[in-house]
């Protein structure tokens, strides 16, 4: 019997297993499966209060492309996703030996506004999960933070208070490199770029998390920006929302340049590469939403999807 997935109006984040409550990243890994990542938080109905989430809300399920029927739900633990976690984003190794399971793994930032941010590891053989590089400088945003888009400030809006503070979001891009040996990731409330080895995230033993917040490494600023890309050459992409544009992070000289740029881009998100060798991406005014100062959604539809090709040949990456 096909297992299928419904849709919750209701506002917690109660232990709805078979229900998507709050779902932030939508991701295909390289055997075409679809995988939804669930934070199992949503905001109260007047959107003052993001509720707290409880096991059974934060999940990642995959679903069969073929048939749209449930492959797997995986559901992490109060110890992995916290009660105020909020999962971000999330990427796929499915090389077979990195694990004994033989299945890979996932990869996802977990962004909280409310403070313990961290990066998260998922054996989806197994379905274990475990947190490393947590509330480090690492994945935390930068004290004072204020980016710029289209020439204004953006500020957090304080929905039940109706303060304005700095935007308090940690580890949110991610991406891996073109081989997989190493992970990187950066806090949207940063201009901070940062790689840590995958086989350090990998490590469970009693040292493991000590050694992977030693292993982080800082490879300088890149600009103001949200999602990452890798493409089959190892360039990763990313928007720079201060100079409306992507740009292309070069992992072998450690140079960050000019993709593509243009004034009808702001918020890029949600990037994606394709196999014909196009890169995809969002541009979601979210500056403009309500959870920024003033605390009015001024967001104007429709919102935009561009495309660009990319340059020498580039393409979808593919581990497995």
């Amino acid at each position: 019997m096909e297992k299928h997935l419904e849709l919750t109006v209701k506002t917690a984040g109660a232990n709805y297993q078979n229900y998507l409550i709050g779902v932030q990243s939508v991701v295909i890994d390289p055997i075409d499966r679809l995988w939804i990542l669930d934070t199992g938080r949503v905001y109260t109905q007047d959107g003052k209060t993001l509720v707290q989430s409880t096991f059974g809300g934060p999940k990642l399920i995959s679903i069969n492309l073929s048939n749209n029927s449930i492959i797997q739900t995986i559901l992490f633990p109060p110890t992995v996703a916290y009660p105020d976690s909020y999962l971000n984003d999330v990427r796929f190794d499915l090389y077979a030996p990195i694990t004994d399971s033989g299945k890979g793994v996932a990869y996802i930032t977990d962004s909280s506004s409310e403070g313990r941010n961290g990066l998260i590891v998922v054996d989806l053989g197994t379905g274990e999960s475990w947190r490393h590089v947590s509330a480090t400088q690492a994945v935390r945003p930068d004290a004072g933070f204020v980016g710029f888009v289209n020439g204004q400030s953006v500020y957090y809006h304080d929905a039940t208070t109706g303060g304005t503070t700095y935007f308090p979001i940690g580890s949110d891009g991610i991406a891996l490199s073109v081989n997989g040996e190493n992970l990187f990731f950066c806090p949207l409330s940063s201009r901070r770029l940062y790689s840590i080895p995958t086989a350090l995230l990998r490590n469970r033993n009693s040292s493991s998390e000590l050694r992977s917040q030693q292993g982080v490494v800082y490879h300088g600023e890149k600009g103001f920006s949200d999602g990452f890309e890798t493409d089959s050459n190892g360039l990763i992409y990313m928007g720079n929302f201060e100079q409306n544009a992507v740009v292309a992070f070069n992992p072998y000289n450690g140079t960050v340049n000019t993709f593509v740029r243009d004034p009808r881009i702001n918020w890029v998100d949600t990037l994606s590469v394709s196999t014909d060798g196009y890169l995809y991406f969002t541009s979601n005014q979210l500056h403009l939403s309500a959870g920024s100062y003033p605390g009015t959604d001024r967001r104007v539809q429709p919102y935009a999807l561009f495309k660009a090709k990319l340059p020498n040949g580039g393409k979808k990456l593919i581990l497995t």
